[in-house]
Formats: structure tokens, sequence, C-alpha cells
């Protein structure tokens, strides 16, 4: 996959598929664009999947809640997919200014796009007035073929990275793991924590997660741990840690089962299996230790019945 990060200075001369959106979780909507535009290669043509740096969400709406995945997840999930280009581009004045017949005559001319698709309900352009029926019609004025496809629906509700934020922040993450298609997971680097575990028998690793990146309901969680080509069991602790700290940092802290080595410094891959309780605030160290330990042994039982 060639990864470019500019879209008004990109030029690509080989003829492409395309899809545009902000792709935020990548979920199982997202994933029937990427198929189907990768599909296109039978055809003759390049993949390309055009995403922005920053969320029109926040941009347009001023909406700063978190996102799914980070730009760096992102990249690392739609990397092992098949695509042949990943246009990376700021949400910025200059494309919020583009109205939408020039949006499309760009990709047209400068992209070379030959076919693009899109879910029902895309919009583009100035003030978001390009839809599905001006597509249409540009597709037969400029030449492109194009096709549009309906959202996939879950409990009567239309799949959409709306839908899996507010599911996370319950700590549904059966529900959000089926949406996405994939399991829910966060990416980082093990940094230096208190060392409360190891001072107790049950060593911890320690991942801040970006401010962008939506973490799961404060709880404990059932989870494994990939690294050097390699998935653990662990169990997860998704908060602030209220019975030895006071700071209010959020925080991903999790015990591997089997597992005792030195991993700072390291990136790992953290994903959420099961829920298993809300995050607590214990009277004593010793009463902390007990709960770990019962954590621990529902964890391998969960494990073990996945055998």
């Amino acid at each position: 996959m060639e990864y470019l990060h500019s879209l008004f200075d990109t030029k690509i001369s080989e003829p492409t598929a395309v899809t545009v959106g902000k792709f935020d979780g990548v979920h199982r909507g997202h994933t029937l664009l990427t198929t189907d535009i990768i599909s296109k290669k039978q055809q003759g043509l390049k993949s390309c999947l055009i995403t922005f740096t920053n969320s029109p969400r926040i941009a347009l709406e001023k909406d700063n809640s978190p996102c799914l995945i980070t730009n760096k997840e992102r990249m690392f999930m739609l990397d092992d997919g098949g695509l042949d280009y990943l246009i990376e581009c700021p949400f910025d004045e200059r494309l919020m200014q583009t109205d939408a017949e020039s949006f499309i005559r760009f990709l047209v001319e400068n992209i070379n796009m030959k076919y693009m698709i899109s879910g029902s309900d895309f919009t583009f352009g100035y003030k978001g007035a390009g839809n599905v029926q001006l597509l249409t019609e540009l597709s037969s004025k400029l030449g492109f073929e194009y096709k549009v496809i309906e959202k996939i629906q879950q409990n009567n509700r239309d799949i959409s990275s709306t839908y899996i934020r507010e599911e996370l922040k319950e700590g549904h993450i059966d529900v959000v793991n089926d949406m996405l298609g994939y399991e829910y997971f966060v990416w980082g680097e093990v940094v230096h924590g208190a060392h409360l575990g190891h001072t107790i028998g049950i060593p911890t690793i320690n991942i801040m997660p970006e401010k962008i990146k939506l973490v799961p309901k404060f709880g404990v969680y059932v989870t494994t741990i990939d690294f050097d080509g390699r998935i653990y069991h662990g169990v997860t602790n998704v908060g602030t840690k209220p019975s030895v700290s006071d700071k209010n940092i959020v925080g991903i802290e999790t015990h591997i089962l089997d597992y005792n080595g030195d991993l700072y410094g390291r990136y790992v891959k953290v994903t959420f299996k099961s829920f298993l309780r809300p995050e607590m605030k214990f009277e004593s160290i010793e009463q902390l230790k007990e709960q770990m330990n019962a954590d621990k042994i529902t964890a391998k039982a969960y494990f073990n019945k996945q055998i």
C-alpha cells in the first residue's frame, strides 16, 4: 500500500476505484466499501481510499468527542487489507470550501477515478451539498462508474461509528465487536507506572492512550495482548485506578497471564474480548490484590471455554 498525505498535491496516472470517508473504526459497513474497490483490480483498477487526518465531525460540528481508532491504528489496519493507495489528508479550509462538483472533477482528473462507491448517506463538498443523487448525475457527465450501497443494520439501527461509540461507552464490548467485524483494540507503547503490580506479585503493563482515542467504559476486561508475533491472554483495567491514585489520569493497565518479561518501550496491541466488572475503589491494597486474583481466575475460565 502506498501512503500519501496530501490530496490536492497528488496525481495518479493509473485508473482507480475510489471511496471517500473518515472511516472511524473501519467497521463492517466500511469493510464493504474497501472490499469492493479492492475487487476492482480484476478490471485493471487500482484501489484508492481517501480519508482525513482530522474528523469532519470535529471540524464542522465542533464535536471534540474521541474517535474509535487513531490515524496510526487505521493505517495499521488498512495496510494489511490489499489497498493500493491510502490518501490521508487534512479536513481543512481548502477542502471545506471546495464545491461538490469541483471535488469530484478533481478526483476524475487528478486521481484518474474510473469507479466510485459510497454509502447511501454520503455527503461531500461545500456545506455538504453533494449527495448520491448528484454523484449519479456526475458519473454520467464526467465518465466514471458509480455504485451506492445501503447501510448494514443491527437491532433495527444502521451500523455507524456513532452507534459503536455509544455502545463502547456503555461497556457493551460484545455488541461493539460484532458491529466492527473484529475485536476492539488499543495499540500503544508500554510506559512505566507505579510498579505496584510487581510489589504484590501481579505485574502489569501500562499503556497511555492518545487523547483522541475512545477507551471502553471504565472497568475490567478479558483481553489478549499481541507482541513479537505471539498472542497472550490477559486481564485489563481501563480507568483511573482510584484505589492507588487520585490524579484522575486515564490509563490501560494489563496483567498478562503466565508472562513476566520486560516490555517497557515496546509497542503492544491490547484487544478487548469481554467485560468482567466496573472499575472499583478498594479500601486496602490487600483487597485490591484479592480482587485481581479473582479476576485472573475468571479470565482463565473464559479462555478455557474458548478451547
